[in-house]
């Protein structure tokens, strides 16, 4: 007996629902009423029925049908459902489509993913402007936070500029004209990710060290271990 149950119950099928209906409803303008009857409209859709009355929709939710009737035309003029003609020989039979939803969620999608993209760069900068200054071990001058702020608009990625403040530091030179002419160097070498600087500056570390062996003992005997590549003499 219940196993019989159970099985009329699963052969009422079930409703797929894109998750990001559920969570941004509100920020695509929609309602709760609204959803809900964007719902039906599927689930009709889904059993055959793809343009059931306002009757219809009443007989399955809490709403008269003239409230059915006003929360389609509502959905329609908000862009979320169509109406569509369907040719069947020679008669036309209308329905509804849920395709203007799917690219409403779409759109909406998208200008999420740049608003976070957005936030994390603003925070990137922020970042970036702390690290800098804690380097210089103080604020930045008004011209400094102008040329940082350049470098962002010229597209060098917080994380290349925070990769060239550290060359500074290990070349023992933290200012900015120093700064600018290493990011200079990797942008003029198209170098963009920080593995391409690490091999740089492996490789120019590298080239240093040898011209420091070749040179007499008593020169070198003052330079200190850590080898630095002088860009200002690009």
């Amino acid at each position: 007996m219940i196993k019989d149950q159970l099985q009329a119950w699963f052969k009422q099928g079930t409703l797929t629902i894109p998750t990001y209906l559920l969570t941004h409803y509100k920020i695509m303008g929609l309602n709760e009423q609204e959803l809900v009857l964007l719902l039906q409209l599927q689930n009709f859709t889904e059993k055959g029925n793809s343009f059931p009355t306002p009757s219809q929709l009443s007989e399955v939710m809490t709403f008269q049908e003239s409230e059915c009737l006003f929360l389609i035309q509502s959905l329609i003029q908000k862009g979320c459902i169509g109406i569509e003609v369907e040719k069947s020989q020679e008669f036309g039979n209308e329905k509804y489509t849920l395709e203007p939803l799917y690219e409403k969620m779409l759109t909406s999608f998208l200008l999420t993913l740049k608003k976070e993209e957005a936030l994390e760069a603003q925070q990137s900068s922020e970042s970036l402007y702390t690290i800098v200054e804690q380097e210089f071990g103080r604020p930045l001058s008004p011209f400094e936070c102008e040329t940082l702020a350049m470098w962002i608009d010229d597209g060098h990625e917080p994380d290349i500029i925070k990769a060239a403040l550290r060359e500074a530091v290990i070349s023992g030179k933290i200012n900015f004209r120093y700064i600018d002419r290493i990011l200079f160097e990797w942008k003029k070498n198209g170098i963009k990710t920080l593995e391409q600087v690490r091999k740089q500056t492996q490789k120019f570390r590298a080239y240093q060290k040898r011209n420091r062996t070749q040179e007499p003992q008593e020169q070198t005997s003052s330079v200190k271990d850590i080898p630095f590549y002088n860009w200002l003499e690009q």
